[in-house]
């Protein structure tokens, strides 16, 4: 499946409580559980003003549609064409 990272402009999002983070969690997977296997999250990094998500998903839309049904923005959709780390370099 292909795997995208998501760009969420959310003010102040590094000053999210921790209850606040559980509660976007919790929002996204019940979402993620009514949408099926063809979306699936990954993990996400939290900045100053933007949560950084990666997710596998059949189509960008799927990712849309999961944001537009969990009520966060989802401001860029990049489609992930490689990935490289340190190991790269050898």
């Amino acid at each position: 499946m292909p795997k995208f990272v998501i760009e969420r402009e959310i003010p102040n999002a590094g000053n999210l409580s921790e209850s606040e983070l559980h509660e976007i969690a919790q929002k996204s997977v019940k979402v993620l559980h009514e949408m099926g296997p063809e979306i699936q999250w990954l993990h996400s990094f939290v900045t100053g003003n933007k949560i950084y998500c990666v997710y596998l998903a059949a189509s960008e839309d799927l990712i849309r549609e999961h944001a537009k049904r969990g009520g966060f923005p989802a401001n860029r959709i990049s489609a992930v064409r490689r990935m490289m780390d340190p190991t790269s370099a050898d």
